[in-house]
C-alpha cells in the first residue's frame, strides 16, 4: 500500500520527528464512554444485527432444508450469514467507539534488548540491523541476533553488520546456536543471553521505521496497568511482488491490524505476534517464556490473557516484513497459524470460561473452524451450484451481506488512512489487490486453514514451514 518499499518502504511528506519526551496533549471536554459500557451497547447492536439477519434468512433457511434438511440447513446458513455478520457488526462498532488514549509524557526511556531470531536469512538480515541501528529511540538498546544454525551465509553477514552499525548507546551483537532448533529455542536462548527487563521481538526479515521503538515503548508506558507485552503494527514490504503479495498488503492492512485494535481497546490483543512486539521479563519468566511449538507466539499470548493480564497494541508503531510470495509458502504459513491457534486451545482452553471482555475474541477464534470449514465444504460448493442454476447456498440471499461488507471496508480504511496520515506515511493505489482480497483471499485462505487444522488433528508432523 506504500509508493516505496526499498531500502526504506517508507513515504515521508515532513520531516521525521525528532525523539524525546512525548509533549502533552491538552484532552478536549467530551464525555465519556467507560469501555465495559462501549463493549455492552456494540454487543447489544451486533447482536441486533444478527437477529435481523436471521429473520431476512427463513426463506432461504426454508429453500435450502428441502434438500440438506432443517439442522443441517442452518448449521450451514449460520456460518456463513450469522456468525460473519456478528463479527463484522461488533468490528465497525468498535473502530467507530475506539478512542485511543495518549501517550504521557516520559522523561526516561527504559534500557531495552531486541532480540531478533534468524535462520536464512541471508538476503534480509543486513537490512533488518540498519533499520535497527537507524531507531531513534533515546534509551541505551542491545540488539541480539540469535543465528538459528543457519546455512545461507546468514552468521557471517549478521557479524559484520554488528560489527559496523553499532551507534552510542546501542550494542548490536550475535549468538550462534550449534544447530538448529527452531524460533523458540532461539528466541529463550537470547532471553536467558540478556537482561533488560523490557524485552522487544522481531522478524528477521523485517525493516523498522525510525520512530518505532520509540512508540512502542511509549504506548506500553501509556497502556494502563496491567500490561505485558504490547504488539506492533506489521505491514507488508513486498506488496508489488505481484498478486499475491499485492492481496496481502491489504489482509494486514485491513483485517489483521482492525482486529489487534479492537482487541486491544478492551484490554486483551489474542497475539502479540513475534514479529515485533513488546513484552516485560517478569511475565515472559512467569509463564515460562516462548513454548516449543509452531505457533509459540500465539500460546505465550494466551498464557499472558491466562494470568489476568493486559495484551495492548500500537497501531502506529510501524514495521515492514516480507511476506510469501507463492501460493505453497503462503499456504504453509497459514497452516501453521492454524495450528498455532489450535495449539492455544490445547493448552490455554480454559480462558474460554475466564470472565473478561476478551473471552468473546477467544470464542470468536474458537468459531473459525466451523466458519472455515462450512467456507470450503458448502459455500464454494455452492457458488459452483450457482452457475448451474442450484441458488441453495450461494444466491440473492448471499448478496444481503454486501452492504455490511462495503461499510466495513470504509470504517476501516478510513481509521487505517488516519494513522497513516498522522505518520506522514501515503497509502498508495493498489485496486488489483483490494479486488483480489475482497473477492478471491478468503477461496484460498480459508481452505488452507482447513488443511492446517486437519493436520492438527491427525498429529502430523510440524515443521516451521516459512514465516
Amino acid at each position: 500500500m506504500l509508493d516505496r518499499v526499498a531500502p526504506s518502504p517508507l513515504v515521508e511528506d515532513l520531516p521525521p520527528s525528532e525523539p524525546g519526551p512525548i509533549a502533552e496533549v491538552a484532552p478536549r471536554r467530551r464525555f465519556y464512554v467507560p469501555v465495559p459500557a462501549k463493549f455492552a451497547l456494540i454487543l447489544v447492536v451486533a447482536l441486533a444485527w444478527a437477529a435481523l439477519s436471521v429473520w431476512l434468512s427463513r426463506p432461504w433457511l426454508d429453500g435450502l432444508s428441502t434438500v440438506a434438511g432443517f439442522w443441517l440447513a442452518l448449521f450451514i446458513i449460520a456460518f456463513i450469514a450469522y456468525v460473519p455478520g456478528f463479527m463484522n457488526a461488533f468490528l465497525v462498532g468498535s473502530m467507530l467507539a475506539d478512542r485511543r488514549p495518549p501517550r504521557r509524557t516520559i522523561a526516561h526511556y527504559p534500557d531495552l534488548c531486541v532480540l531478533v531470531a534468524s535462520y536464512n536469512e541471508r538476503a534480509t538480515i543486513a537490512d533488518t540491523l540498519r533499520s535497527l541501528a537507524d531507531q531513534d529511540y533515546p534509551g541505551d538498546v542491545e540488539v541480539l541476533v540469535i543465528d538459528d544454525g543457519s546455512t545461507d551465509g546468514s552468521l557471517e553477514i549478521a557479524r559484520d553488520e554488528a560489527g559496523h552499525r553499532s551507534r552510542p548507546g546501542m550494542l548490536q551483537r550475535v549468538l550462534a546456536m550449534p544447530a538448529n532448533g527452531g524460533k523458540a529455542r532461539a528466541l529463550n536462548a537470547g532471553l536467558a543471553a540478556t537482561t533488560q527487563e523490557l524485552v522487544v521481538t522481531i522478524d528477521a526479515d523485517s525493516y523498522l521505521r525510525r520512530d518505532a521503538l520509540r512508540k512502542l515503548v511509549e504506548r506500553f508506558l501509556s497502556d494502563p496497568p496491567g500490561t505485558v507485552a504490547v504488539a506492533g503494527c506489521v505491514l507488508v514490504r513486498n506488496s508489488r511482488q505481484n498478486w499475491l503479495t499485492r492481496a496481502q498488503e491489504w489482509d494486514y492492512f485491513h483485517g489483521i491490524a482492525a482486529v489487534k485494535r479492537m482487541q486491544s481497546m478492551y484490554h486483551g490483543t489474542l497475539v502479540a505476534q513475534g514479529a515485533f512486539s513488546l513484552y516485560t521479563r517478569t511475565a515472559l519468566i512467569e509463564v515460562g517464556a516462548w513454548p516449543e511449538c509452531v505457533g509459540e507466539d500465539i500460546v505465550l499470548s494466551w498464557a499472558l490473557l491466562r494470568t489476568g493480564a493486559r495484551v495492548g497494541y500500537c497501531e502506529d508503531a510501524c514495521l515492514f516484513t516480507q511476506v510469501p510470495d507463492t501460493v505453497r509458502q503462503f499456504a504453509r504459513q497459514r497452516r501453521r497459524w492454524s495450528r498455532g491457534l489450535m495449539e492455544a486451545f490445547a493448552r490455554h482452553g480454559s480462558l474460554l470460561v475466564k470472565p473478561r471482555m476478551t473471552t468473546l475474541f477467544i470464542w470468536w477464534n474458537l468459531l473459525f473452524l466451523p466458519l472455515d470449514l462450512v467456507f470450503t465444504l458448502a459455500f464454494l460448493p455452492g457458488l459452483v451450484l450457482a452457475l448451474f442454476g442450484y441458488y441453495w447456498i450461494a444466491g440473492v440471499m448471499t448478496l444481503l451481506v454486501l452492504p455490511l461488507a462495503a461499510i466495513w471496508n470504509l470504517v476501516i480504511f478510513r481509521v487505517q488512512s488516519g494513522m497513516f496520515k498522522s505518520q506522514n506515511l501515503k497509502v498508495r493505489r493498489n485496486i488489483r489487490g483490494f479486488l483480489l482480497y475482497s473477492l478471491c483471499y478468503t477461496m484460498l485462505l480459508q481452505p488452507v486453514c482447513v488443511m492446517g487444522y486437519t493436520a492438527e488433528l491427525l498429529r502430523l508432523r510440524k515443521n516451521w514451514g516459512t514465516k
